[in-house]
């Protein structure tokens, strides 16, 4: 049961109140932003929840048991904590948010109505919705190894054991042109074979988009430059000068882990299993289903 605190409830208990909503969101770097439905600001844990923010709340779905409570909550770009180019970069992918429900006469009689995360944001022209899910949607996360072909690690983490501050495995690099707004020229990096960072990660260190990352979808030479593709354009539009750190891309297969990394040993999937194909198939003149091994050294 959810205890009440003794001011807030007496004042439920009068049938008059003075009660508002409020949100506070903790984004993936650590800032935290306050927000209300009221038409004035309110503080609260020492967060000054912004009024005529554009935000508001549609209905809270709560269950018993492990059920995933849900909430959806909408708005317009039109507040200075929220902008467009961070939705962009991912600061509130993932954020916490924790949403009270205030008396805003007496910002001390309060109570935490529900705690979640931001899932998935949907964006049409100047407003957005989030849809915030409650904590026990972690426990919709997978745990333990998963019996696929490919590795199933991160590349860089404990486990893959590859370090990613080897020089051999990382590099910095400067912008110098732009063909296309998700391609772009780049020097410093002329020393790694084209594809080496392929599927890795770029993330800016200078300019518009300090601070953010992207996943490299090609990187190749031409002439005494590199030209590196991302999968998607960045938030700002990138310009001459802006610094990066890349890391090198793996495809999790056994083949690149070996060759690329030499790191068989750590290897977490499972490359010798039969696909779909071998298992529905049947016995046939010059066929391999003989009981022999399938692996070919």
């Amino acid at each position: 049961m959810r205890a009440i605190p003794e001011g807030l409830a007496a004042k439920l208990a009068s049938g008059v109140t003075t009660l508002c909503r409020c949100w506070i969101v903790e984004r993936r770097d650590g800032v935290l932003l306050g927000f209300t439905d009221h038409d004035a600001d309110v503080t609260i844990e020492g967060v000054r929840c912004e009024a005529a923010s554009g935000l508001e709340a549609g209905a809270l779905e709560t269950t018993t048991g492990l059920r995933v409570d849900t909430q959806t909550v909408s708005g317009a770009l039109r507040s200075e904590a929220i902008t467009e180019t961070d939705i962009e970069r991912g600061l509130y992918d993932g954020a916490g948010v924790t949403a009270w429900v205030v008396d805003w006469q007496a910002p001390e009689d309060r109570i935490v109505l529900s705690r979640g995360r931001i899932g998935e944001i949907r964006r049409s022209g100047a407003s957005f919705e989030a849809e915030v899910v409650g904590l026990s949607e972690q426990l919709n996360k997978p745990i333990g190894r998963v019996y696929v072909r490919t590795c199933h690690l991160r590349l860089g983490e404990a486990r893959c054991g590859i370090d990613l501050s080897d020089p051999r495995y990382h590099g910095t690099g400067l912008v110098v042109g732009m063909p296309e707004r998700a391609i772009f020229l780049a020097v410093g990096i002329e020393a790694f074979e084209p594809g080496w960072f392929d599927g890795g990660t770029l993330t800016w260190s200078a300019g518009a988009n300090a601070g953010g990352s992207a996943t490299v979808r090609r990187h190749r030479k031409v002439g005494a430059v590199t030209e590196i593709e991302l999968w998607l354009t960045a938030p700002v539009p990138i310009a001459s000068g802006d610094a990066f750190v890349i890391e090198a891309g793996c495809d999790k297969t056994f083949g690149v882990c070996r060759a690329k990394f030499d790191n068989a040993l750590n290897f977490r999937g499972f490359p010798h299993m039969p696909g779909d194909d071998w298992a529905a198939g049947y016995p046939q003149e010059g066929g391999s289903h003989d009981g022999g091994s399938l692996f070919r050294s």
